[in-house]
């Protein structure tokens, strides 16, 4: 029982330089942000960052996950996903305008270097995010809520690949294009799309 006192004190101050990333990345960028800044900020000497993040790009990737695993509340973190914490998610974009640049820019960069870091995070990112958002889809086909005409893995695929291209065009013109909604008007059409297919099926 002992060791869990360090134990927890690592896992706070971990969150906590987390935390002090996030908003130094969002902030500056990924190249303008100093790992001495963070360390900085977080209370610890250079070195004592580097115990828990042996780099930059691990520490970048890192806030990447952690902003995926985020819940609807600002401050609770879940390594699960669901349809509806991917539309709360693109909604939530839009007060976060560098980071979404930088992920905009971190995915680009990982389709071309096989076997760096980023992109062993986002192979994997899209297959579990992929994975979490179908096994939503089946159970709403279970629950009579989707029609089951529409492969869950399809849809899954479909659907974030819409949240990520939102992105790069709200990026490119903010003031026109409204993620939140046009990823749950996206969402609707697909629901509605599919009733319609598994009526054609059943005439």
């Amino acid at each position: 029982m002992a060791s869990r006192g360090p134990y927890a004190k690592g896992l706070a101050k971990r969150e906590e330089i987390l935390d002090v990333a996030l908003d130094e990345f969002a902030r500056r960028g990924y190249d303008r942000t100093s790992m001495r800044e963070i360390a900085r900020q977080s209370g610890l000497s250079q070195a004592g960052l580097l115990h828990y993040f042996s780099a930059k790009e691990e520490l970048f990737l890192a806030v990447l996950r952690r902003r995926d695993d985020r819940t609807t509340a600002p401050d609770e973190y879940s390594h699960s996903h669901s349809v509806g914490e991917l539309l709360g998610a693109v909604e939530r974009n839009a007060d976060e305008p560098g980071l979404v640049r930088l992920f905009v820019s971190m995915s680009a960069e990982s389709a071309v270097g096989d076997g760096s870091v980023a992109h062993d995070f986002f192979v994997e990112r899209y297959r579990w995010l992929t994975e979490e958002i179908a096994t939503d889809i089946r159970a709403q086909q279970e629950a009579g809520e989707f029609s089951t005409a529409v492969d869950p893995e399809d849809a899954a695929s479909i659907l974030v690949a819409v949240a990520d291209g939102l992105q790069l065009q709200w990026l490119l013109r903010p003031e026109s294009v409204d993620m939140g909604a046009r990823i749950s008007m996206f969402w609707s059409l697909l629901k509605a799309g599919a009733s319609v297919r598994q009526g054609d099926f059943l005439d």
